[in-house]
């Protein structure tokens, strides 16, 4: 693997570390507060005691997800300073707005509701956590402004005198179309993940309290919900990725010809880089629907689309690799459909008070591997098949690199970075099982000693 190889891979490595924690923040944090809430609607002490146990997960889940947070952000130069030079101008609001509100908003409010039980009033200690959950949303949805300028460029202007990117309306960056489209489907993966672990978890400890059955029904709900919400706002998604990168949806197909009605391959066999698989089994007019809304449109294939790119860009390749579009893109619907599957079976086999299926209660605890895969997936799928573009049309991968940058400094710098965020990941993955096996109700107090009368 040459510098530039080794440089891609270290940004996927931190980026999808780091995203395993913040889609868990963000809806940690929505529930703490919709828990906190409950608990002051009605006074019913199993949300008080749901409340304190989800923020306990939300507090380590935040502190690893704001160490990587940091590594992610200072990637931009430790790799691709050309890239942060020419669109720093552009970046630089997005990053330092969403830096204040992660470590400043989010963090302090955090630690306020933390350390704020029985020395805050109940509405103000309520508030907190409500603006810390408001605050993840509005980082996530500031965050992915820079991810869609990537993906559709929008709001700059090239100024004469520095020949840098110049942010021309930080309104426009925001609303960006791209961005409008892939927040929502950001946050339904969020809740996706968020309730699978509280899922996870409730079913692991059903038979410890009866609050736990609360914890798994809630994730339960949780993951199917954001399964819909993440398939319905993913179509549109879909959508408008055709509008502004037409060569990664014919690549999510593997589609080489332009096709009016094109189906979608549910499943594959064979060589998909070059051509048409030998065996795969298609839904009819699926990929038209999916990319257009309509069964009869016509979708652009990736021969057309080079040639098209060759005339408007200069010679060169501008095919992502289709195999990986192929197969994140299938693999991400499918195993969120699983997940959303099996929290939708869980609810179905606990009605009316049954008991969960002994199978079932075997396989729960590994669910959240589902929506995290799923998601992981859906991030590859969306990165890859934008290549060979940095940003989309302006600016290829190859020429944001660092100069100077050798393949044994990324190798020293990808290999810290691997020791370090596997202990993290140990560190969290016990603080959550401890943190799981302590009882949701504070066991009662015990009653004084009785003092023996002395013996005369």
């Amino acid at each position: 693997m040459d510098v530039l190889d080794l440089t891609r891979l270290q940004f996927a490595v931190v980026t999808i570390y780091h995203y395993f924690f913040v889609p868990l923040s963000i809806s940690l944090a929505a529930v703490t507060a919709g828990l906190e809430i409950a608990w002051l609607r009605t006074r019913q002490e199993r949300f008080l005691h749901l409340t304190k146990f989800v923020g306990k997960l939300l507090m380590i889940t935040f502190a690893v997800g704001v160490v990587t947070g940091l590594v992610q952000e200072f990637q931009f130069g430790l790799g691709w300073s050309r890239f942060a030079t020419f669109y720093g101008d552009v970046f630089g609001p997005t990053l330092a707005i969403e830096g204040m509100l992660a470590f400043f908003l989010e963090a302090t409010f955090l630690a306020l509701w933390y350390f704020g039980w029985e020395r805050l009033p109940r509405l103000l200690h309520a508030a907190t956590i409500v603006i810390v959950a408001v605050g993840t949303v509005l980082s996530a949805f500031i965050i992915l402004a820079a991810n869609s300028f990537m993906q559709n460029p929008v709001a700059y202007a090239l100024d004469p005198a520095t020949g840098r990117a110049r942010l021309t309306s930080f309104t426009d960056l925001l609303l960006n179309k791209v961005n409008l489209a892939a927040f929502p489907h950001t946050l339904s993966g969020a809740v996706m993940v968020g309730g699978a672990l509280l899922l996870a978890i409730g079913a692991w400890r059903l038979k410890a309290e009866p609050g736990f059955g609360t914890l798994a029904k809630l994730g339960a709900w949780l993951t199917v919900a954001g399964g819909a919400c993440t398939a319905i706002t993913g179509d549109h998604l879909g959508k408008v990725i055709t509008q502004v990168q037409p060569m990664k949806m014919a690549a999510a197909e593997a589609l080489y010809t332009t096709t009016t009605g094109a189906p979608f391959s549910v499943f594959a066999l064979g060589d998909v880089s070059g051509g048409k698989p030998f065996f795969s089994i298609e839904l009819p007019w699926l990929l038209s629907i999916l990319a257009k809304g309509s069964p009869t449109a016509t979708v652009q294939g990736i021969d057309d689309l080079q040639a098209q790119y060759v005339a408007q860009y200069g010679p060169g390749s501008y095919i992502p690799m289709v195999p990986v579009a192929f197969w994140t893109f299938r693999l991400m619907i499918g195993i969120g459909m699983l997940a959303m599957l099996a929290a939708a079976y869980y609810l179905w086999s606990t009605r009316k008070g049954r008991k969960p299926h002994r199978w079932l209660m075997r396989w729960l605890p590994l669910i959240p591997l589902l929506p995290a895969a799923a998601n992981t997936l859906g991030w590859i799928f969306t990165e890859t098949a934008r290549q060979p573009w940095l940003a989309f049309g302006l600016t290829k991968v190859a020429d944001g690199l660092s100069p100077g940058l050798t393949a044994s400094e990324v190798l020293a710098s990808l290999l810290g970075f691997a020791v370090i965020y596997g202990v993290l990941a140990v560190v969290w993955l016990r603080l959550v099982r401890h943190i799981s096996r302590q009882p949701l109700a504070p066991l009662p107090a015990a009653a004084p000693a009785t003092e023996l009368a002395p013996a005369y």
